[in-house]
């Protein structure tokens, strides 16, 4: 978090005004809502004139901050068409031909809030308090995922062979003995993802397929299932919540493991997925209605 300066009470008067001037309105935010963005702004700023520096703040971009946290339809199909495009020339731009436009696809789930707490998503939304452009703030959020990726890269480099000094002696590690519940653990997590694959709505079926075994993009996606692709984005974000959920539910109640045990059947999907692609379910699947 940035560092707070001292909380002041906003006016209700200037809360109005700029609420008006922001046409938050349009993306269905409440005035409350915008009023509370506007506090969470001027609690984190260090301007001694709050009525000057809340008037210098990108309001729309600000609005259509709240509407998108708040999920709503309208804001989430502005941003989708206006600041997908930003995202993917900045992705290109910090590193071409690299996964940079995969971390820009996996900022969508993060600023929709696949997490709840106390009945409010926790979307990245709420870190953006409308000193710059919502682009501009895209921008560096994306910047800094790339860096902190090549940092985790760099993390998991094998050191450099060849050395038989006695530093590189203190430097080696003893390897890990195999888990020998891992095969089982990696059976159970098959068993129970196939199942709750199975127990999703044909549409949600589809609409996985087409993204993650087709390939599809998701405005593709969206009109195989006649659904805008800022929906598509937000089904998919929900089916795989669901999904974990599910498994987790299947693994305590059938299999009876613990949390740490479950834990570590993920550990070991992440680790080598193999028959736990989600795709390679998916492929099992005979999809004749593509029209849904």
């Amino acid at each position: 978090m940035e560092g707070q300066g001292p909380i002041r009470h906003i006016p209700q008067a200037l809360v109005e005004r700029l609420y008006h001037d922001a046409r938050a309105d349009r993306w269905s935010v409440s005035i409350e809502r915008f009023a509370a963005a506007l506090q969470a702004s001027a609690d984190n700023a260090d301007a001694p004139d709050i009525g000057r520096y809340l008037k210098g703040l990108h309001l729309e971009d600000l609005a259509l901050a709240c509407g998108c946290a708040a999920g709503e339809e309208g804001a989430w199909e502005h941003f989708v068409r206006e600041h997908r495009p930003v995202l993917f020339r900045a992705a290109d731009a910090l590193r071409p031909g690299g996964d940079a436009r995969e971390l820009a696809d996996s900022l969508y789930a993060d600023l929709y809030g696949m997490q709840e707490r106390a009945g409010e998503r926790r979307s990245l939304f709420r870190y953006f308090h409308g000193r710059s452009s919502v682009a501009t703030w895209l921008r560096a959020v994306l910047a800094q995922r790339v860096v902190d990726a090549a940092r985790a890269g760099r993390r998991l480099e094998p050191l450099p062979e060849g050395d038989d000094s006695i530093e590189s002696t203190r430097l080696a590690v003893p390897a890990a003995s195999p888990d020998p519940d891992r095969t089982r653990y990696v059976a159970l997590l098959q068993r129970a993802l196939k199942n709750a694959v199975a127990a999703l709505s044909a549409k949600d079926r589809l609409r996985l397929a087409c993204y993650y075994t087709q390939e599809l993009t998701l405005a593709e996606t969206g009109r195989v299932l006649r659904e805008h692709e800022a929906t598509v984005s937000r089904h998919l974000a929900k089916t795989r919540r669901a999904l974990r959920a599910e498994v987790e539910r299947r693994l305590a109640a059938e299999d009876r493991l613990n949390d740490a045990q479950i834990e570590r059947c993920f550990e070991y999907a992440l680790d080598d997925p193999g028959p736990l692609n989600l795709g390679g379910f998916l492929r099992k699947e005979s999809w004749s209605d593509r029209s849904i």
